[in-house]
Protein backbone atom coordinates (compact mmCIF):
# COMPACT_ATOMS: atom_id res chain seq x y z
CA UNK A 1 0.00 0.00 0.00
CA UNK A 2 1.36 3.40 -0.96
CA UNK A 3 1.82 6.15 1.59
CA UNK A 4 -0.72 8.94 1.26
CA UNK A 5 0.71 12.39 1.88
CA UNK A 6 -1.34 15.13 3.47
CA UNK A 7 -1.51 17.05 0.18
CA UNK A 8 -2.89 13.96 -1.56
CA UNK A 9 -5.55 13.54 1.11
CA UNK A 10 -7.25 16.86 0.29
CA UNK A 11 -10.53 16.02 -1.44
CA UNK A 12 -10.68 17.03 -5.09
CA UNK A 13 -13.95 18.92 -4.51
CA UNK A 14 -12.10 21.12 -2.01
CA UNK A 15 -9.38 21.87 -4.56
CA UNK A 16 -12.04 22.75 -7.17
CA UNK A 17 -13.81 24.96 -4.64
CA UNK A 18 -10.56 26.76 -3.84
CA UNK A 19 -9.89 27.40 -7.53
CA UNK A 20 -13.44 28.64 -8.02
CA UNK A 21 -13.14 30.95 -5.02
CA UNK A 22 -9.85 32.36 -6.36
CA UNK A 23 -11.41 33.01 -9.77
CA UNK A 24 -14.48 34.67 -8.22
CA UNK A 25 -12.27 36.85 -6.04
CA UNK A 26 -10.19 37.90 -9.06
CA UNK A 27 -13.35 38.76 -11.02
CA UNK A 28 -14.71 40.76 -8.05
CA UNK A 29 -11.46 42.73 -7.72
CA UNK A 30 -11.39 43.41 -11.48
CA UNK A 31 -14.99 44.67 -11.44
CA UNK A 32 -14.32 46.80 -8.35
CA UNK A 33 -11.24 48.39 -9.95
CA UNK A 34 -13.13 49.00 -13.22
CA UNK A 35 -16.08 50.65 -11.42
CA UNK A 36 -13.72 52.88 -9.39
CA UNK A 37 -11.92 53.93 -12.58
CA UNK A 38 -15.23 54.66 -14.28
CA UNK A 39 -16.41 56.75 -11.30
CA UNK A 40 -13.23 58.84 -11.38
CA UNK A 41 -13.30 59.47 -15.13
CA UNK A 42 -12.76 63.13 -15.91
CA UNK A 43 -11.87 64.09 -12.31
CA UNK A 44 -9.02 66.55 -12.32
CA UNK A 45 -5.58 65.80 -10.95
CA UNK A 46 -2.57 67.96 -10.11
CA UNK A 47 -3.23 71.55 -9.11
CA UNK A 48 -6.68 72.30 -7.70
CA UNK A 49 -8.79 74.69 -9.75
CA UNK A 50 -9.83 77.96 -8.25
CA UNK A 51 -12.68 77.63 -5.78
CA UNK A 52 -14.28 80.88 -4.74
CA UNK A 53 -17.81 81.77 -3.91
CA UNK A 54 -20.25 82.84 -1.28
CA UNK A 55 -21.48 80.29 1.22
CA UNK A 56 -25.14 79.77 2.11
CA UNK A 57 -24.78 82.34 4.94
CA UNK A 58 -23.54 85.01 2.52
CA UNK A 59 -19.89 84.82 3.64
CA UNK A 60 -17.07 84.72 1.08
CA UNK A 61 -15.30 81.38 0.73
CA UNK A 62 -12.04 80.67 -1.08
CA UNK A 63 -9.68 77.75 -1.28
CA UNK A 64 -6.40 79.27 -0.16
CA UNK A 65 -3.08 77.82 -1.23
CA UNK A 66 -0.01 78.24 0.91
CA UNK A 67 -2.19 78.57 3.99
CA UNK A 68 -0.64 77.72 7.33
CA UNK A 69 -3.79 75.98 8.44
CA UNK A 70 -3.18 72.61 6.82
CA UNK A 71 -4.92 70.64 4.07
CA UNK A 72 -8.51 71.23 3.03
CA UNK A 73 -11.30 68.79 2.29
CA UNK A 74 -13.35 69.94 -0.71
CA UNK A 75 -16.52 67.87 -0.78
CA UNK A 76 -19.02 67.90 -3.68
CA UNK A 77 -22.48 66.63 -2.75
CA UNK A 78 -26.17 67.10 -3.53
CA UNK A 79 -29.31 67.30 -1.39
CA UNK A 80 -30.99 64.71 -3.64
CA UNK A 81 -28.16 62.17 -3.23
CA UNK A 82 -28.85 59.42 -0.69
CA UNK A 83 -25.19 58.42 -0.36
CA UNK A 84 -24.31 62.08 0.24
CA UNK A 85 -26.90 62.25 3.01
CA UNK A 86 -25.41 59.15 4.63
CA UNK A 87 -21.98 60.79 4.51
CA UNK A 88 -22.99 64.27 5.76
CA UNK A 89 -22.38 63.34 9.40
CA UNK A 90 -18.84 62.23 8.56
CA UNK A 91 -18.13 65.53 6.82
CA UNK A 92 -19.66 67.48 9.73
CA UNK A 93 -17.46 65.62 12.23
CA UNK A 94 -14.32 66.36 10.21
CA UNK A 95 -15.36 70.03 9.83
CA UNK A 96 -15.25 70.44 13.62
CA UNK A 97 -11.44 70.51 13.57
CA UNK A 98 -10.28 70.60 9.94
CA UNK A 99 -10.62 72.85 6.90
CA UNK A 100 -13.72 71.80 5.01
CA UNK A 101 -15.46 73.47 2.08
CA UNK A 102 -18.47 71.73 0.59
CA UNK A 103 -20.22 72.40 -2.68
CA UNK A 104 -23.92 71.54 -2.99
CA UNK A 105 -24.46 70.79 -6.67
CA UNK A 106 -27.81 71.31 -8.39
CA UNK A 107 -29.50 71.46 -4.99
CA UNK A 108 -31.36 74.75 -5.18
CA UNK A 109 -30.61 78.06 -3.56
CA UNK A 110 -29.08 78.74 -0.14
CA UNK A 111 -32.46 78.51 1.60
CA UNK A 112 -33.21 75.08 0.12
CA UNK A 113 -29.77 73.76 1.03
CA UNK A 114 -30.02 74.99 4.63
CA UNK A 115 -33.54 73.50 4.90
CA UNK A 116 -32.16 70.13 3.76
CA UNK A 117 -29.36 70.30 6.31
CA UNK A 118 -31.87 71.28 9.03
CA UNK A 119 -33.88 68.13 8.25
CA UNK A 120 -30.70 66.12 8.88
CA UNK A 121 -30.00 67.93 12.14
CA UNK A 122 -26.87 69.57 10.74
CA UNK A 123 -27.78 73.17 11.54
CA UNK A 124 -27.13 74.75 14.94
CA UNK A 125 -27.97 78.37 15.75
CA UNK A 126 -28.78 78.96 12.07
CA UNK A 127 -25.29 77.78 11.04
CA UNK A 128 -24.71 74.62 8.99
CA UNK A 129 -22.22 72.12 10.43
CA UNK A 130 -19.89 72.83 7.49
CA UNK A 131 -19.33 75.61 4.95
CA UNK A 132 -21.49 75.18 1.87
CA UNK A 133 -21.24 76.91 -1.48
CA UNK A 134 -24.33 76.53 -3.67
CA UNK A 135 -23.58 75.38 -7.22
CA UNK A 136 -27.05 75.57 -8.77
CA UNK A 137 -26.02 74.91 -12.36
CA UNK A 138 -23.06 72.60 -11.68
CA UNK A 139 -20.39 74.98 -12.99
CA UNK A 140 -18.00 74.36 -10.08
CA UNK A 141 -18.54 70.61 -10.31
CA UNK A 142 -17.75 70.73 -14.04
CA UNK A 143 -14.58 72.75 -13.43
CA UNK A 144 -13.40 70.05 -11.02
CA UNK A 145 -14.47 67.19 -13.33
CA UNK A 146 -17.06 65.91 -10.87
CA UNK A 147 -19.72 63.70 -12.45
CA UNK A 148 -20.68 61.42 -9.54
CA UNK A 149 -21.70 62.25 -6.00
CA UNK A 150 -20.33 62.47 -3.43
CA UNK A 151 -16.80 63.30 -4.57
CA UNK A 152 -14.21 64.41 -2.03
CA UNK A 153 -10.84 66.03 -2.74
CA UNK A 154 -8.03 66.59 -0.26
CA UNK A 155 -6.00 69.66 -1.20
CA UNK A 156 -2.60 70.21 0.42
CA UNK A 157 -1.20 73.57 1.55
CA UNK A 158 0.42 74.09 -1.87
CA UNK A 159 -2.90 73.77 -3.68
CA UNK A 160 -2.19 70.29 -5.06
CA UNK A 161 -4.83 67.57 -5.11
CA UNK A 162 -3.50 64.80 -2.90
CA UNK A 163 -6.52 62.49 -2.80
CA UNK A 164 -9.81 61.97 -4.62
CA UNK A 165 -12.59 59.69 -3.45
CA UNK A 166 -15.86 59.08 -5.27
CA UNK A 167 -18.66 57.61 -3.21
CA UNK A 168 -19.12 57.03 0.48
CA UNK A 169 -16.10 57.63 2.72
CA UNK A 170 -16.00 57.17 6.47
CA UNK A 171 -14.96 59.88 8.92
CA UNK A 172 -11.81 57.88 9.63
CA UNK A 173 -11.09 57.64 5.90
CA UNK A 174 -11.47 61.39 5.46
CA UNK A 175 -9.26 62.11 8.48
CA UNK A 176 -6.58 59.68 7.26
CA UNK A 177 -6.46 61.33 3.84
CA UNK A 178 -6.16 64.77 5.45
CA UNK A 179 -3.37 63.51 7.74
CA UNK A 180 -1.46 62.03 4.80
CA UNK A 181 -1.67 65.36 2.98
CA UNK A 182 -0.34 67.31 5.98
Amino acid sequence: MADVTEADSTPSWWKRRGKRLAIELAVFVAIFVAVRAWQRRGVIEGAAPQLEGVDVLGEPVALASGAESGPTLVHFWATWCGVCEAMDGNVAAVAEDANVITVAVRSGDARAIVASLEEEGLVTNDHPAFRVIADPNGALASAWGVSAFPTSFVIDEDGAIRSVEVGYTTELGLRARLALAD
